[in-house]
């Protein structure tokens, strides 16, 4: 039977969700729990998508196929009884066979959270990109009119990428302020590698006044990642939820 579960994660720790050689990861861990569960047979865990290092998430989605007659609401408790504490488990259910957490996957919302209070709080370091400057919002709030909707988001990936096709459709980008907190709620139906971030740190640059909203259709046109703004870190960034149909 297959097995869907929605799994949040501090990412402080881990070198990000995909396995990597000798790199404590978020699917490295669940892996090696499920294979203690069924009692040492390798059970391969699918997710909605990869997060880098430092990048938390409150709603990534996985899969993976058992073998094992557990109810579904025990699912958590087993797994969460054996998975590091930075990793839990908050639901899970049986699904069809032909069920694929990436694959089925109709939009995905990220969130970044940023502080300008000019002071850093030392208990947000891990979980709140310090940035200590004046902002012109409604500047940014124009630049995210211009970023929404389908385009080739070249300019805001990493230039060497392998992905080819990157036309990507963004669907709302909204701010929410809190504050000196800022959080920045991005959902479309896909993002390229780094391309939160890269978003994120241009529109940065709008609110400084380094770069108008008006430059924004330009620097799309341009899909040339030297155009865009800089890479901010990954510390603020959350895969917040995965939207699948029904």
């Amino acid at each position: 039977m297959r097995v869907k579960c929605i799994v949040s994660y501090d990412g402080t720790h881990f070198r990000g969700y995909q396995v990597q050689p000798n790199k404590r990861t978020v699917q490295s861990e669940i892996e090696a729990v499920l294979t203690k569960l069924h009692k040492g047979q390798s059970v391969k865990v699918h997710a909605s998508g990869r997060t880098d290092a430092n990048v938390h998430a409150l709603g990534q989605v996985i899969h993976f196929d058992t073998t094992l007659t557990i109810p579904p609401e025990k699912w958590p408790y087993a797994l969460n009884s054996l998975l590091p504490v930075d990793i839990v488990i908050l639901e899970a259910e049986y699904v069809a066979d032909h069920f694929h957490s990436r694959f089925n996957a109709r939009k995905k919302e990220y969130r970044y959270k940023i502080s300008t209070q000019k002071i850093p709080n030392v208990f947000k370091r891990d979980y709140t990109y310090h940035f200590p400057y004046a902002l012109d919002i409604e500047s940014m709030k124009k630049a995210c009119h211009h970023l929404c909707g389908t385009h080739d988001f070249t300019s805001f990936c990493v230039a060497k990428t392998e992905v080819e096709d990157k036309v990507r459709t963004i669907y709302s980008i909204d701010l929410i302020e809190e504050g000196a907190d800022l959080t920045f709620c991005f959902t479309g139906n896909g993002f390229l590698y780094n391309m939160v971030r890269i978003l994120t740190g241009t529109l940065l640059e709008v609110g400084q006044g380094k770069k108008t909203p008006d430059q924004i259709p330009f620097i799309l046109e341009g899909k040339d990642r030297s155009l865009s703004g800089k890479t901010v870190p990954g510390h603020g960034l959350y895969l917040w939820k995965v939207y699948y149909d029904n």
